[in-house]
């Protein structure tokens, strides 16, 4: 079903559930290699080769934040998807600070978890099309393919959305960025959460980006972000 086998590392404490989706994953495709806990997720990580995470939040040994913040430690790249319980606004945010690409409460449908995953993983693979890859921002240098932000000969490997949109700003460079456009191409839905979400990642890329003071990421009150080089 897929063009290159995606090798699913699922964490998730409720046996039933995590038998019930790894067997849905491998039967549309996706080998799973089920965890129970954070250390044996972790453990896995650290042995295997994997392409997608699903990571319960709430688990027994080690909660799925801090599996998360370990692993992202070890790779910024590979696509995340949060599962919890919980439907509060600060968890998620959260969340997606250490750096998850979607977030699901429970319960959810399978169908919804594999679109989900099936979007995050589209998005993935246009990053690494072909076309123009290089920006030069004041003293750093973009790599977009690479998902690579070079300050001061350091590389900072950033996720998939701050790549995207750290692309977009690019594109847009001394130019106003809509916030509903960034909001559309990279979460494909305008909403008031996505939007407090793409905050933490427009935050993120701040940090970043003030290696070098003549660069600056600015609020265009109403409307949305500019990227300035002086």
């Amino acid at each position: 079903m897929n063009e290159l086998e995606v090798k699913v590392l699922l964490a998730e404490d409720d046996k039933n559930l995590g038998a019930i989706l790894k067997a849905y994953l491998e039967a549309k495709g996706y080998p799973t290699t089920l965890c129970i806990n954070g250390k044996e997720a972790f453990d896995a990580f650290s042995k295997k080769d994997f392409d997608f995470l699903i990571i319960d939040v709430m688990m027994p040994v080690k909660d799925g934040f801090t599996l998360a913040r370990e692993i992202r430690n070890i790779n910024k790249k590979i696509p995340l998807i949060f599962l919890t319980a919980k439907s509060m606004q600060e968890d998620k945010l959260k969340g997606f600070e250490i750096g998850a690409d979607d977030y699901l409460t429970k319960p959810f449908s399978m169908e919804e978890l594999l679109m989900r995953m099936q979007a995050i993983l589209r998005r993935a693979k246009e990053i690494k099309q072909p076309g123009r890859s290089i920006y030069k921002i004041g003293k750093l240098t973009f790599d977009y393919n690479r998902q690579i932000l070079t300050i001061k000969n350091q590389d900072e490997k950033l996720t998939s959305k701050e790549a995207e949109l750290l692309h977009l700003l690019c594109e847009n460079l001394n130019e106003v960025l809509d916030r509903s456009v960034a909001l559309n191409r990279i979460w494909y839905d305008d909403s008031y959460f996505n939007a407090r979400s793409m905050d933490v990642y427009i935050t993120k890329l701040r940090k970043y980006l003030k290696a070098d003071p003549a660069v600056e990421l600015i609020n265009v009150h109403g409307v949305g972000f500019k990227l300035v080089v002086q």
